[in-house]
């Protein structure tokens, strides 16, 4: 007798403790751990100073009377083709150093050069130059321009090479992750042909990442215009130097004039890329974390030979280069002269420093996590805001016949709509193009000295740039479940929680995640006006000539961006999952 009963597996429940899961509770424990050492709920801390209000209620004030002579507007105008002419020659001697570095690190290069059984020699030489790359762009510009300073005096050409240096390894970074990313079936086909690694590579590979590659460089020139303002505090020139120094003169009427000068400038800048990169095809400045699928840089190619505005902006990039280099003077012989190779070997003469003693270690220590600290709570707010004006400031949301007003649907006229937008993106637009130095002077008129204003600087200027990057990413959205759930009459908060968010929220991490790395960086920026953390030891250690000190700090440094790279490179991942 033959048994036909048949056994019925019941699938077991999922686990609510996975990777994801895990990761979220530990990254909400190190934020509380980080809240309270920034003094929000702690006891005993004294964070807002009274006596600096009214100071500044007489810095709000001037917001309404800029100074607007026709000397000091002048001045201005020449300070903000200087600030320019940085950020142009800095983003094409980066992203050279990029092209170079980028192939160099890229795994799939290696790859493409030893194939078959030369793994290990492989690994070996594509970590190497990783790590080589490492060391660059885990320095500020700002420390390396401070570095310069030393070697090559005042001279243009220590703000060109300080943004030019650790963003020329940044970009190498992104775009090695751009080629790995990219579909490798062309390539290999064309090296089954017979073809040579270089040909192959060239018409296999690179084509189909052009679009990324170029889209992050309009992103990087937007990162170096902001990078030429902060150079300005250490007396580089251009807008961040003028507004720095009516910044410690008081005189708030010219102050403001320079804000304005460098939201203006920023606004211009960030009107032109996205024209640009519209015209294209690109769809967003900067596209981390999403799976990696067939490109095309022909729809781009067909639009440059057609569109006579992008053949006019390429045109005019072209010649802001050799413009830029005339109007900033620079004479690269300086590199070579006997006055840098006796500074330089100064410097390098210093030598290793000794081993730090111990009370030294505990110092950094504490100091290192002020700093790690202040990254988080920098990065976790403004990630918090950046989503929420993400949401306002998409163009496809609440203007008429949006995700979150469709056609037919009434309610708030056009021009509350268009409004809300202009709003939300001028608040994006201020936050971004403010360097977060001069957001921390402001903020310690209201806060004593400490992590908490330094946090709060950081917060304020990455806001704007998370907002923006956010706001391309709902603009790119698949929309239709979102009009789905509006056909079914769901209100906008149900659209947002579960038509939006769902889509968006993985993108939405990895951008908060890639800023923090960026964000520790920058509290070396913020302590180098009293914020706290690294920075503020390190600002110490320059003034009294401690090179050794600083080679050690810098060094803490390294190991913390190193440290800050993989938890965030792993987190990516998880989520990417």
């Amino acid at each position: 007798m033959v048994n036909t009963q048949q056994t019925i597996t019941i699938p077991l429940r999922p686990s609510l403790w996975n990777p994801k899961t895990a990761s979220a509770f530990g990254v909400l424990a190190a934020l509380a751990l980080a809240a309270y050492q920034a003094g929000l709920g702690r006891p005993g801390i004294d964070l807002i100073n009274l006596g600096g209000w009214p100071q500044l209620r007489e810095f709000l004030a001037a917001s309404l009377r800029p100074d607007l002579s026709p000397e000091f507007v002048a001045l201005m105008g020449r300070a903000a083709l200087v600030t320019l002419a940085y950020a142009v020659l800095g983003t094409a001697l980066s992203v050279g150093l990029g092209i170079v570095g980028g192939l160099l690190s890229s795994a799939v290069w290696w790859q493409t050069v030893f194939p078959g059984e030369a793994g290990g020699l492989r690994r070996g030489i594509w970590l190497g130059v990783r790590g080589l790359l490492a060391f660059p762009r885990a320095i500020h510009e700002l420390i390396w321009g401070l570095v310069l300073l030393q070697v090559l005096g005042l001279n243009p050409l220590v703000g060109v090479l300080a943004i030019a240096i650790p963003f020329g390894a940044i970009v190498a970074k992104v775009f090695s992750e751009i080629l790995d990313e990219t579909p490798p079936e062309p390539l290999h086909a064309l090296l089954n042909a017979g073809a040579p690694p270089l040909t192959a590579f060239v018409y296999g590979l690179l084509p189909q990442a052009l679009p990324n590659l170029l889209s992050y460089t309009f992103y990087r020139f937007e990162c170096s215009l902001r990078a030429s303002a902060v150079l300005g505090i250490i007396g580089a020139g251009g807008l961040g130097y003028e507004i720095f120094l009516s910044l410690q003169s008081l005189r708030y009427e010219q102050l403001w004039t320079g804000f304005y000068a460098l939201i203006v400038l920023n606004g211009a800048v960030d009107a032109w890329s996205a024209v640009v990169r519209r015209r294209m095809g690109f769809t967003s400045r900067l596209d981390i974390n999403r799976k990696p699928g067939n490109t095309s840089s022909r729809p781009a190619l067909k639009a440059l030979s057609q569109d006579w505005f992008l053949r006019l902006s390429w045109m005019g990039a072209i010649l802001a280069v050799p413009l830029s280099w005339w109007w900033l003077r620079l004479d690269i012989g300086v590199l070579w002269s006997t006055r840098t190779q006796r500074l330089l070997g100064e410097l390098l003469s210093t030598g290793w420093p000794p081993l730090p003693t111990w009370a030294e270690v505990v110092n950094l220590a504490r100091l290192s996590w002020l700093t790690v600290a202040m990254s988080m709570v920098a990065i976790a707010l403004a990630g918090l805001f950046g989503i929420l004006f993400s949401l306002p400031a998409a163009q496809n949301f609440l203007l008429p016949g949006g995700l979150l007003r469709p056609v037919g649907q009434r309610g708030r006229s056009a021009w509350v709509s268009y409004t809300l937008l202009g709003l939300s993106r001028l608040v994006l637009l201020i936050s971004r193009a403010i360097p977060a130095p001069i957001w921390a002077l402001v903020l310690l008129y209201m806060l004593f000295p400490g992590v908490l204003p330094g946090a709060l600087a950081l917060a304020l200027h990455n806001f704007g740039i998370l907002g923006r990057l956010m706001a391309e990413v709902n603009e790119n959205l698949d929309d239709r479940p979102v009009r789905a759930l509006s056909t079914l009459g769901a209100n906008p908060s149900a659209i947002v929680a579960y038509g939006i968010l769902p889509q968006n929220l993985g993108r939405f991490l990895a951008y908060i995640l890639y800023r923090w790395e960026v964000c520790l960086r920058e509290t070396v920026i913020v302590g180098l006006v009293g914020a706290g953390g690294l920075g503020r030891l390190l600002t110490e250690q320059i003034s009294s000539f401690d090179y050794s000190g600083v080679m050690i700090t810098l060094g803490v440094f390294v190991v913390l961006t190193f440290g800050v790279d993989a938890v965030s490179q792993r987190l990516r991942g998880i989520l990417r999952e």
